[in-house]
């Protein structure tokens, strides 16, 4: 079998490359970030590997085009749907993606938002930036609710994490029967129960990818229904939650707190009342930007795993529901 030509979507002086030097053993490797370069390669490309998270890049859709003989599309970040586009959803082609690689350092910081806001992180640094004793009272963690909307392998591993230290576990899905029997949750709602599970829970985690359902979804009437002491933690899609009745709900104290590492627009207006809010903790999208482990390099090994499946004619991992976006 002749070797796979594979393209790779990405500044050649990326040091993310240094992942893929294994497969140059196995395929014929082009790499570039333009069209000019990119767009000959793509004409033979049996896979292209769109890195997107690594700066400047050519649309895959001005690619599109050339690649006539493309057997998979792999994404090297979780989220896709700035890449699908109509040719591709009804294309044949498989398009996969790193979803579940950073789910782990996206739960921690969950895990953050809970604890710092319970046990008021904010006012102990303030009291020791002034050098004042100021002793207070803190909330416990076990027995409260975290309700998740968007249970898949982040908000899973959240509730894993949200478990550990106590808290009871409610999921809004879809599906609602794929996590009947899942031991960690206690109550699984579906998409019409929304507003039931909202009512009940302290903690909403917000992981659900960006689509045409999910656009907003947590807005002012979700709000009104929530406990005003409710924290509000987003580690999906800025776009899931509307900010604008976001920063009312927090304003009028219909919520109680926010961590937030993706928003609408990013990055965040200096302009942004989130800015200035002591009930706000702000991640500018880089939580699960780890440095040991490089992130990167997590998913470009995972992407390296995959094409060896892909060597070896076994099912791809990952691979996206094109139609639903994610």
């Amino acid at each position: 079998m002749s070797k796979p030509n594979l393209l790779i979507v990405c500044p050649p002086e990326h040091y993310v490359l240094r992942n893929f030097e294994s497969l140059r053993d196995t395929a014929n490797v082009c790499i570039g970030a333009e069209l000019a370069k990119v767009e000959q390669q793509a004409r033979t490309a049996d896979v292209i590997l769109y890195t997107g998270l690594t700066g400047r890049s050519v649309p895959l859709r001005e690619i599109w085009p050339y690649a006539k003989n493309v057997k998979w599309v792999h994404s090297l970040s979780a989220g896709v749907e700035k890449m699908l586009f109509p040719e591709l959803i009804e294309s044949p082609v498989p398009v996969t993606n790193a979803r579940g690689v950073f789910k782990r350092p996206l739960a921690e910081f969950a895990v953050l938002g809970i604890l710092y806001f319970y046990k008021r992180v904010r006012r102990l640094v303030e009291s020791q930036r002034q050098h004042r004793w100021d002793d207070f009272l803190v909330d416990m963690v076990p027995g409260k609710v975290m309700g998740i909307v968007g249970y898949g392998e982040i908000g899973r591993e959240c509730a894993l994490l949200a478990h550990a230290i106590g808290m009871k576990i409610h999921a809004l899905r879809r599906n609602p029967q794929r996590s009947e029997d899942d031991p960690i949750v206690e109550r699984v709602f579906g998409p019409a129960e929304l507003k039931d599970m909202l009512a009940e829970i302290d903690v909403l985690l917000a992981a659900a990818p960006l689509t045409d359902e999910t656009r907003h979804m947590i807005g002012a009437e979700q709000f009104a229904v929530m406990k005003p002491s409710a924290i509000i933690i987003n580690v999906g899609r800025g776009p899931v939650i509307d900010e604008a009745a976001l920063i009312e709900a927090l304003r009028r104290k219909q919520v109680g707190a926010a961590a937030l590492d993706v928003f609408e627009h990013e990055p965040l207006a200096a302009d942004s009342p989130l800015w200035d809010m002591d009930n706000v903790l702000i991640s500018p999208h880089c939580t699960d930007r780890t440095q040991n482990p490089d992130w990167l390099d997590l998913s470009a090994q995972f992407f390296v795993e995959n094409f060896q499946r892909f060597l070896n004619g076994q099912p791809l991992e990952n691979v996206v529901d094109k139609k639903a976006g994610y």
